[in-house]
């Protein structure tokens, strides 16, 4: 019977250099409705601001179901794994879709009566997770749906009146960011993953809220120490990122980032709008940004401090207008230490590894029925 895989070339390639071989799509779903308690729960939580506890668990459930589904159905075709797992979440008149894809992987030799493990990373991806260690045990992912709220408004917009950090916009934020990886990081303990690698992170817009999700792969390193099975390794570099880094001898050790919330300030503001009219730097917002910048990369180095790192790299930064005259800057990029002995199995990429896939098909008439979080949709 033909192969109806989702691999490209390049990751089939790749995946057959590590003697995997391809299988068929797998697809899984669930069809959730919110609820009017679940919208008048949220509706009070939102007062507050914070974590919308009602919405985050709806959301995870409807992930979970639709990965269990996918799950289920590959169970009957004999595949080892099964990789490029996304997480979709699509809107249909109210009710909300949750969608699971990924693509079987089969061993030569061996026909397991239910899948081994499951990955996020594509074919190339987990072509560099091989080779640099890590053996892939499970999908996972932390989400968390999020408020301001209108007392965080009150209070923030009466701070936007004097120039500087708005403290209680950064804690809202700086908690909801953690919130995810403390979860992610819980799904990969709760299988025996010892790390996970290849976070994805994506802010999605949800009912007049916003949901953070982070999705990854949990896997065991056998070269990292025990200690690392209650508080698993976690890694927002790319694949191939992370190849490079382990084949220099280095292991990611944390996901790290940092927050900040900035006021212009209803002076500044007046000030800035007025130079704005003329030819040059308006300092106003040069200063503003600079601060909110050093501030988000300290939240930073504090993380990275408190694991021990030896560097971080892959620093990226993101900034958002948040209305008001306010701004929101993140930092985010991974702590890593040198360890003895460690490396990668290869000398060298394939080019199959690192060339990107180019879509072949456009459809331009519809531009968002859905979000792929592999690809992302704020952050990285």
């Amino acid at each position: 019977m033909a192969i109806m895989t989702g691999l490209s070339g390049n990751e089939i390639y790749c995946l057959r250099k590590k003697n995997l071989d391809p299988g068929n799509l797998a697809i899984g779903n669930s069809v959730f409705s919110v609820g009017i308690l679940g919208s008048l729960g949220a509706l009070g939580r939102t007062i507050a601001g914070g974590e919308v506890e009602q919405i985050t668990s709806i959301i995870h459930d409807g992930r979970h179901a639709s990965f269990d589904r996918m799950m289920a159905w590959t169970d009957l075709h004999g595949a080892v794994g099964i990789t490029g797992v996304t997480s979709e979440l699509i809107l249909h008149s109210g009710n909300v879709e949750f969608l699971s894809v990924g693509s079987c992987v089969h061993e030569p030799g061996r026909s397991p009566t239910h899948l081994e493990w499951s990955a996020s990373a594509d074919g190339q991806g987990l072509y560099c997770q091989l080779d640099s260690g890590f053996t892939p045990k499970k999908f996972v992912f932390g989400n968390v749906a999020y408020s301001i709220g209108l007392g965080g408004s009150i209070m923030g917009g009466l701070r936007g009146l004097g120039r500087g950090e708005v403290k209680e916009y950064s804690e809202v934020f700086n908690t909801t960011r953690h919130l995810a990886l403390e979860r992610i990081t819980a799904e990969a303990r709760s299988v025996g993953a010892n790390s996970v690698v290849g976070i994805n992170t994506s802010i999605i817009p949800f009912q007049g809220m916003q949901e953070m999700v982070m999705i990854g792969t949990a896997s065991h390193h056998p070269m990292l120490p025990s200690e690392y099975e209650a508080v698993p390794v976690t890694s927002d570099m790319t694949n191939e990122e992370m190849w490079n880094m382990v084949h220099l001898g280095y292991m990611p050790l944390r996901l790290v980032l940092g927050v900040s919330v900035y006021s212009l300030g209803f002076v500044g503001g007046i000030s800035a709008l007025f130079k704005s009219f003329s030819r040059g730097e308006i300092n106003e917002l040069t200063t503003l940004i600079y601060d909110a910048r050093e501030n988000a990369i300290a939240h930073l180095m504090r993380d990275a401090d408190q694991c021990g790192a030896d560097d971080v790299v892959g620093i990226k930064t993101y900034v958002y207008q948040l209305g008001g005259g306010m701004i929101e800057f993140m930092a985010i990029g991974t702590a890593v230490k040198k360890m003895e002995g460690l490396t990668t199995v290869s000398e060298n990429l394939p080019p199959q590894a690192i060339i990107r896939d180019q879509d072949t098909y456009i459809n331009t008439a519809e531009l968002a029925v859905g979000r792929d979080l592999n690809k992302g949709g704020g952050a990285k």
